[in-house]
């Protein structure tokens, strides 16, 4: 047995713990490995693998590794590749993938054809998901299906399939909005309308796989004959329907692996089954559990602080993470005075790192990441978005005020008037806003709209002020116009009015408003404030699917799981964002928000920073709770009262350059520069407050103001 691990040991350098080792001979039977977050529990798989291949004499083919997704997918069959060059390749793959050759088969017996109408492919498909939940949205609820509900909806249908809750209960569930479950069954509804075919999502695929292999025992035991071993790799985010699958598959050997954290359990919003790990031994009576406890990857400070973090949490197997590594750098709490002190000071400390691939910048949500996205291109910074979410410039309320916007230019434009009359906070029905369409008019809209449609005074009254506050707009900065359509056309209030019908977070699409604004300070009019919008959003694609090697990462707390990185920033740490509001009135989401947090907190392997700020638009911010139990966790008792007060106040870090060039005249165009980050470059363009540098194959546009300022730039003799 111990010749294996030393010849693996001479060939590819690897030495396994004792757990390992016990987890790669424990080949029998169902084992629950247990693996905390840096442990190796790939290269422990792929060890397994191997294992059973050239000791047990196991037919590569007779052993089947399911992952959570492609990519991983991936990287184990490259590292199986690397430690086992001469061997067959054995099947790694999504569960997706596996259940859809499953439901396939099952199908193509019936006689039934399918068409699937998710995920795109060589085919354009003339229906689609999104397509289909929009059309029923409307025909529910007699409104437009914005890009929030739509997702929001699409999420809780996929949830509940995944969840394998019965049809006919859909509509009794509390769903995003009212009405969600009954939009559900009539998209079930509508996916099975045409005899003999079906319309087919990612979800279907799964539960009709579940289907085939619980109701075809012909079917079934095809497939439970063609695996004699089974892995699945991060069980923890495996959903009811997806066990059961496995279960399926299993039945006749019982010799399974699920590698698995509970700890990081962090997608029970889209049917991932937590609690099936903490009664693995129900369905698996006879199961071993082992624990992989041993930290490879994080320094001794924050694999002590997230192994005590984490232990808050009660619905959790009992581990003691701990780690042999060294201490590195204190953990660092930051609480500044405002979102832009904050973004101020990670852009200050970008500007120090000389390895911008090792240091990421996390965040729960999405939105917070524009603003990031703003400064880092207008600094030059390279970065690469892990989640290339371009929704935010496609939103809604993005569309809004940019209408808003374009009404300036011409208040003749009755098809611009009609897309933001009913966001006035004017209490125009739709029929009125019908009524003014279908009737021939001209000149200023705001006259049309109150000669065309019968209104009450108090609405005139209005109509007359908004043409007033019109009148000043062509005049004014980007920023100040959309402080105006705020406050002035009381479009916050119109949002008001709309989130309390619809359900949707307030705050959130407040926060929208302050991104735009954030946005529109730098610039001087509508159009370059259109035209930054539009650029953003082509960089953030460009960070996605071609960023530069030396990059900054900016990723979703969800979506950094499985990455790490030497320095991490945790961004916007703030009670109603980590945990939100609805998190703190139910202990599982509580429980699952902790989770996530002590995701982000083990991504870092040397240096760990939590940053929130103390009050935004005014208003008092209060810290994430979580924060503060880390506070308390880090402090000795005798000093918490004096070092826990918030750090109000951060200072660059970074000393400097006593050569660096601080007069604007030199700055000319074709002098030779040197950039603390990009190297060497030339001038070629000086426009506005921004200098064009060629950087080799690449342009970098820098705000001159900052450059002089931080003397980020040395002119280079030649």
């Amino acid at each position: 047995m111990n010749d294996f691990f030393e010849r693996k040991k001479r060939e590819l350098n690897i030495n396994l713990n004792d757990v390992q080792k016990r987890a790669v001979e424990q080949t029998e039977g169902p084992l629950l490995l247990l693996a905390c977050p840096g442990s190796g529990k790939t290269t422990t798989m792929i060890m397994r693998i191997g294992y059973l291949i050239e000791e047990k004499k196991v037919n590569p083919r007779r052993i089947k590794a399911i992952t959570f997704s492609r990519a991983s997918a991936r990287d184990m069959m490259e590292r199986f590749k690397r430690f086992f060059p001469d061997c067959v390749p054995v099947d790694f793959s999504t569960i997706h993938s596996l259940a859809f050759t499953i439901a396939r088969s099952y199908l193509e017996k019936q006689g039934t054809t399918f068409e699937l109408i998710e995920g795109g492919g060589k085919q354009k498909q003339s229906r689609t998901k999104s397509f289909l939940l929009k059309g029923l949205y409307k025909k529910v609820m007699h409104d437009d299906c914005t890009d929030d509900e739509l997702s929001a909806l699409s999420t809780f249908i996929s949830g509940i399939k995944n969840k394998m809750i019965p049809l006919d209960r859909w509509d009794d569930l509390v769903g995003p909005f009212e009405r969600a479950g009954r939009i559900a069954q009539k998209y079930e509804q509508v996916k099975k309308q045409t005899s003999g075919h079906l319309l087919l999502d990612f979800d279907d695929m799964l539960t009709l796989a579940e289907q085939a292999l619980k109701e075809d025992k012909e079917l079934g035991d095809r497939y439970r004959n063609k695996y004699d071993y089974i892995l699945t790799d991060e069980s923890q985010d495996t959903s009811l329907v997806q066990h059961k699958i496995v279960e399926h598959l299993v039945v006749h050997h019982g010799n399974l692996c699920v590698v698995a954290d509970d700890d990081q359990s962090i997608y029970t919003w889209r049917g991932a089954e937590p609690d099936y790990l903490l009664e693995f031994k129900k369905v698996y009576p006879n199961a071993q559990v082992l624990m992989m406890e041993r930290n490879y990857r994080s320094s001794k400070e924050i694999v002590e602080l997230a192994s005590k973090f984490i232990k808050k949490n009660k619905k959790r197997y009992p581990k003691e993470m701990h780690t042999e590594n060294s201490p590195k750098e204190p953990i660092t709490i930051k609480q500044l005075d405002n979102p832009k002190s904050q973004l101020e000071y990670v852009t200050y400390e970008l500007l120090g790192e000389d390895r911008l691939n090792e240091v990421a910048i996390l965040f729960r949500n999405n939105s917070s990441s524009t603003m990031y996205v703003n400064e880092l291109h207008r600094r030059g910074i390279p970065f690469y978005m892990k989640d290339a979410d371009d929704k935010f410039f496609s939103h809604w309320i993005v569309e809004d005020i940019l209408n808003f916007m374009r009404l300036s230019f011409n208040t003749e434009r009755k098809d611009i008037f009609a897309k933001i009359v009913l966001k006035m906070n004017l209490f125009i029905s739709r029929s009125m806003l019908t009524q003014f369409e279908n009737t021939e008019t001209s000149g200023n809209v705001f006259d049309a709209f109150i000669k065309t449609v019968d209104l009450k005074s108090s609405q005139i009254k209005k109509l007359k002020e908004y043409k007033d506050v019109y009148d000043k707009i062509p005049d004014m900065r980007p920023a100040q116009v959309i402080r105006i359509i705020r406050y002035e056309l009381e479009y916050e209030a119109s949002l008001k009015s709309r989130a309390e019908k619809f359900g949707f977070r307030i705050d959130s699409l407040f926060g929208i408003l302050d991104i735009l604004e954030g946005i529109a300070a730098q610039l001087r009019t509508m159009v370059e404030f259109a035209n930054r919008l539009k650029e953003l959003e082509q960089a953030v694609q460009n960070a996605k699917f071609n960023p530069p090697e030396n990059a900054v990462t900016l990723s979703t707390l969800h979506s950094a799981k499985g990455l790490e990185f030497r320095r991490v920033f945790m961004i916007d740490l703030l009670k109603g964002i980590i945990p939100a509001d609805e998190d703190e009135g139910d202990i599982a989401m509580l429980e699952e928000a902790r989770r996530l947090f002590y995701v982000g907190v083990t991504r870092a392997k040397e240096k760990l920073e939590l940053l929130s700020y103390g009050q935004s638009e005014g208003k008092s911010k209060e810290d994430s709770k979580f924060v503060n139990e880390v506070r308390s966790l880090l402090l000795k008792p005798n000093k918490l009262q004096k070092e826990q007060q918030p750090v109000r106040e951060a200072k660059a870090s970074i000393p400097l350059n006593p050569n660096g060039i601080q007069d604007k005249k030199e700055l000319t165009v074709g002098t030779i520069v040197m950039h603390r980050v990009f190297g060497q470059g030339e001038i070629t363009k000086q426009q506005g407050r921004e200098i064009h540098i060629q950087f080799g194959k690449v342009e970098k546009r820098l705000d001159i103001e900052f450059v002089l300022s931080k003397r980020l730039l040395e002119a280079v003799e030649v």
